[in-house]
C-alpha cells in the first residue's frame, strides 16, 4: 500500500472478485413474481412500477461469478507474483506527488435522510449535545437537496457535483422507450450468450456485462488521480462499484441472490391462498401428525450451469424442542441455531450447490413467528455473502471479504433493512428496529476501523438507518395518521427520536477521534415528511383525457398494461417523473417535439400546479417542475419531462406506483410505510454540520465534491458546478 493508507488493505496479492451478472430464462410466473419483488424494494427506497423485462441479475450474474472466480484464481494469483516487481516499479514511476493541501482527513458522515426540523426540535430541548457542540465549534445550516429529493439522485449530485442532467440519474427507475416497461436507472446489466457445453452442463465462456450507469467523476475519483486515498462504505449509486485509487463497499442496488432487491420468506403450516403483494413469498409447510420436525427448500437463484435453468436449492430443517419453546433451525449446512419464539437469529450461512466444484453462498436472518397450534418462520433476503461475494460488491474485488475478516459477516444488499416484512406484519416494530440496528452497528465498526488506519485522505459513510426508520415510525409522530394503526403491541412511538439520539452519540464518538487538521462533515442527502395520502397521477391523467386505455381494458391491471399508446399523450412513471409520450423519443409517441410538446407541458404543469384533495381540503401538489429548465447538460435527453412537488403529507400512491390506472386519484395510506421525502424539494432539505465555519449562507449538496477537492488543493473541474463552501483566505486559515 501507499504511504497515505498502508494499513487499510491487505496486500497487493489480491484476487479480483466476481463476474458480472446475467440474466436467466424464466417462466412467465416466475419473471411476474422477480418483477413485483423489484418493485417492493425499490418502493421501500422511494420508486415506483419495476419492470417487467428486468428480472435483476440472478443465477446468470451470480454462478459465472462464482465459477470465473474459481477458474481465475490460480491464473490471476501465479500473474499478480510474476509481474509484482514491474507493476511496484512502474507505479512508482507514474505516482503524483500530492498536491499541498489546508487538511490531512477530510472525514463526511452521511445520515441519509436525518430532518432539520425534527433536528432543530431535538436540539433546542438539549437531547442533541454533540451536534451541538458541533455547532458550536463550528456551523450548522439547512442543506439544498435536488429535483427530485430521492436517494440516488441526491447522493449521485453530492459525489460528482453535479445536477442530475449530467450524472444521468433521475430517479430509482428509467423507462424502455419501446416497451413503457420501468427499468433500473444506475445499472446495465446484461447476459452471458455464449457457454461451453459439458454434458448436461453449461459453462459461460465470459462474464456478463455489469455498468454503472451514472456519469460524471465522483470526487474520490479525482482525488485518486491525484494519489490521496478514499474508502468510500455505504454511499448510494455505487454499484457496480468505482474504480479508484482507494476502497469502496457498494450499497443501494446491490441485489440479493435472486436477484432481486430483497425478498423475504415466510415458511408456515398455515394455508392460504393469499400472496404478499410486496416484497416477499409464501412457502407452506407440511406438519406431521406426531412429529415436531419440519422440513423445506429455500429456493435459490436459477441454475444456468443448466439449460433448464431450474432454481437451485437448500435444505430447510426445523426441530422443535420438548415444551414447544424453543427450536433447532438448520439451513443445510449441519450447524442448527437454537432460536426461542421472536429471537432473531445471527447471520446463518447458506450454500446452493450449482456444479461439481461450483456453490454460491448467502447468508440470512430467521425468526420463529409462532410455535404453538402452527408453525411459522421468517427468513430475511439472502444477502450476497461478504466473505465469499459471487457478485462485485466491492473495489478492490478483495475488500468485502477483508472487511468480514475485520468486523464478521454484515449485510451486502442495498437496501438491508426489511421494511416489506413490517408493512406485511410479518414481523413487528421491534424486529425491524433490531435489524436497523445491527446493520448501523456493522457500518460504524467498518468506519472506526477505516478511520483509525486513515493518514491522510478522505473518509465517506452513509448510515441509512435514518432514512429506514423514518420511513416506517413517521405514523407515530402525528396524531391522525392513517397509518397509526399499523401497530401490534410493542408499538415503539418513541423511535425516531431514540434514533436521533443514538446518532447525536455516534457523531460524539467521532468528534473524539477528530484531529486539527481534520474536517468533518455530518449531512444528510434530504429531510422527511409525512405520508398520509396517495395521489394516482395516472387516474388525472385519465380523467383529463391526456391518457387512454385500450378499447375493453378496465385501467385496473399492473404495469400500465392496457394504455392505448397510439392515443395517449402522457405517463407517469416513478415517484416524481411524468413523460411526455414523444414522437421520435417513445417508440409509440405521438406528441409532436418542439412547440406541440411544450405546450402539453404548459397545460400539465398549470393543471396540476395547486391540485386540491378534495376529501380533506388540502393542496396535494405545490408545483411540477419543467425539467428543460431546472437541468442542464448531456443527460438531459433521459430525464422526465416534469417533476411533481408534491405537498407535505402527499406522496405517488401505491397503486399508482405499481402501475394500476383507475385506482382512487387520493387514498388513505395506511401501511407502516408512514413518512417520505418524495415530495417539493424545498420542503426536505437536509441538514449539514461542520466542525469549521463556512463562508456560505446556503450550502447545497452540489457543493460538498468541489469543496473536498479545493481543501486538498485539487482545482475542480469546469463540469462541476457548486460553489466553494470556503473563500481562499478561510483555506489558508486551515491548520495542515
Amino acid at each position: 500500500m501507499t504511504d497515505h493508507h498502508s494499513a487499510e488493505l491487505p496486500s497487493e496479492n489480491r484476487i479480483q472478485g466476481a463476474a458480472g451478472p446475467g440474466k436467466p430464462k424464466a417462466t412467465p410466473g416466475t419473471q411476474r413474481r422477480r418483477v413485483a419483488l423489484w418493485l417492493t424494494v425499490l418502493l421501500a427506497v422511494g420508486l415506483s412500477s419495476p419492470a417487467i423485462a428486468y428480472i435483476g441479475p440472478g443465477a446468470g450474474f451470480a454462478l459465472a461469478g462464482s465459477f470465473l472466480v474459481f477458474v481465475t484464481t490460480i491464473l490471476v494469483a501465479v500473474g499478480v507474483l510474476l509481474i509484482w516487481p514491474f507493476r511496484t516499479a512502474w507505479r512508482m514511476i507514474r505516482k503524483k506527488r500530492p498536491p499541498k493541501g489546508h487538511i490531512k482527513r477530510l472525514i463526511v458522515v452521511g445520515l441519509d435522510g436525518q430532518d432539520p426540523k425534527l433536528t432543530d426540535r431535538f436540539l433546542e430541548a438539549g437531547k442533541l449535545p454533540n451536534l451541538q457542540k458541533l455547532k458550536e465549534s463550528g456551523c450548522y445550516s439547512r442543506i439544498g437537496t435536488t429535483y427530485p429529493a430521492l436517494s440516488p439522485v441526491a447522493w449521485s449530485s453530492f459525489s460528482t457535483g453535479t445536477n442530475p442532467g449530467k450524472h444521468n440519474i433521475f430517479d430509482f427507475l428509467d423507462r424502455d422507450l419501446r416497451s413503457y416497461l420501468p427499468k433500473l436507472s444506475s445499472t446495465a446489466i446484461g447476459r452471458v450468450e455464449r457457454f461451453f457445453k459439458l454434458g448436461k452442463y453449461r459453462i459461460p465462456l465470459h462474464k456478463p456485462e455489469l455498468r454503472l450507469l451514472r456519469r460524471s467523476k465522483p470526487f474520490w475519483t479525482i482525488l485518486g488521480e491525484h494519489s490521496i486515498w478514499s474508502t468510500v462504505l455505504r454511499v448510494p449509486i455505487t454499484f457496480p462499484p468505482d474504480k479508484f485509487y482507494g476502497a469502496q463497499l457498494a450499497a443501494m442496488c446491490v441485489p440479493d441472490l435472486l436477484g432481486t432487491q430483497g425478498t423475504f420468506l415466510l415458511f408456515t403450516t398455515r394455508k392460504s391462498s393469499e400472496t404478499f403483494k410486496e416484497g416477499g413469498q409464501r412457502v407452506e409447510l407440511e406438519q406431521p401428525p406426531s412429529s415436531r420436525e419440519f422440513s423445506g427448500q429455500i429456493e435459490g437463484p436459477e441454475n444456468t450451469f443448466l439449460a433448464s435453468g431450474e432454481p437451485l436449492a437448500a435444505p430447510l430443517t426445523v426441530e422443535v424442542h420438548e415444551g414447544r419453546k424453543r427450536a433447532s433451525v438448520d439451513l443445510g449446512t449441519g450447524e442448527a441455531q437454537e432460536l426461542e419464539v421472536g429471537e432473531l437469529s445471527d447471520w446463518l450461512e447458506i450454500e446452493f450447490p450449482a456444479a461439481p466444484g461450483v456453490k454460491v453462498r448467502g447468508q440470512c436472518r430467521v425468526q420463529i413467528i409462532e410455535m404453538d397450534e402452527h408453525f411459522s418462520l421468517y427468513l430475511s433476503p439472502i444477502n450476497i455473502s461478504p466473505e465469499k461475494p459471487a457478485m462485485p460488491i466491492s473495489h478492490p474485488g478483495y475488500y468485502a471479504t477483508y472487511l468480514s475478516k475485520k468486523v464478521g459477516p454484515y449485510a451486502t444488499l442495498g437496501l438491508a433493512e426489511d421494511t416489506w416484512a413490517l408493512n406485511e406484519k410479518i414481523t413487528t416494530d421491534e424486529t425491524f428496529l433490531e435489524q436497523t440496528y445491527d446493520i448501523d452497528k456493522e457500518r460504524e465498526e467498518m468506519f472506526f476501523s477505516s478511520l483509525d488506519t486513515l493518514r491522510t485522505g478522505s473518509l465517506v459513510c452513509v448510515f441509512d438507518g435514518t432514512d429506514r426508520i423514518q420511513h416506517m415510525f413517521w405514523r407515530y409522530l402525528e396524531d391522525g395518521h392513517p397509518a397509526a394503526a399499523h401497530a401490534g403491541e410493542d408499538r415503539r412511538e418513541n423511535a425516531i427520536e431514540e434514533l436521533y439520539a443514538h446518532n447525536d452519540a455516534l457523531v460524539g464518538r467521532i468528534m473524539e477521534k477528530v484531529r486539527d487538521d481534520d474536517l468533518l462533515i455530518v449531512l444528510s442527502d434530504h429531510g422527511f415528511a409525512s405520508f398520509r395520502r396517495g395521489v394516482n397521477l395516472n387516474r388525472w391523467l385519465l380523467d383529463n383525457g391526456y391518457l387512454v386505455l385500450e378499447e375493453g381494458a378496465d385501467g385496473s391491471a399492473e404495469w400500465l398494461q392496457g394504455i392505448d399508446w397510439s392515443k395517449t399523450r402522457a405517463y407517469v412513471l416513478g415517484l416524481s417523473g411524468l413523460f411526455i409520450n414523444l414522437a421520435g423519443r417513445e417508440e409509440k409517441g405521438i406528441v409532436k417535439p418542439g412547440e406541440e410538446a411544450a405546450a402539453l407541458k404548459a397545460e400539465i404543469m398549470a393543471g396540476l400546479a395547486g391540485l386540491v384533495d378534495e376529501e380533506s381540503g388540502e393542496v396535494a401538489i405545490n408545483e411540477a417542475f419543467d425539467t428543460a429548465e431546472i437541468y442542464e447538460g448531456p443527460y438531459v435527453r433521459n430525464a422526465p419531462d416534469l417533476v411533481i412537488g408534491f405537498n407535505d403529507g402527499y406522496r405517488t400512491s401505491w397503486d399508482c406506483a405499481t402501475g394500476v390506472v383507475t385506482a382512487p386519484l387520493f387514498e388513505d395510506n395506511v401501511k407502516a410505510w408512514s413518512g417520505d421525502h418524495c415530495i417539493d424539494p424545498r420542503l426536505v432539505p437536509g441538514v449539514f454540520f461542520c466542525n469549521r465555519p463556512i463562508d456560505v449562507d446556503d450550502p447545497s449538496l452540489l457543493d460538498i465534491a468541489p469543496s473536498a477537492l479545493k481543501l486538498f488543493g485539487i482545482e475542480p473541474p469546469p463540469h462541476m458546478e457548486g460553489q466553494q463552501l470556503w473563500k481562499p483566505e478561510t483555506l489558508a486559515g486551515f491548520a495542515t
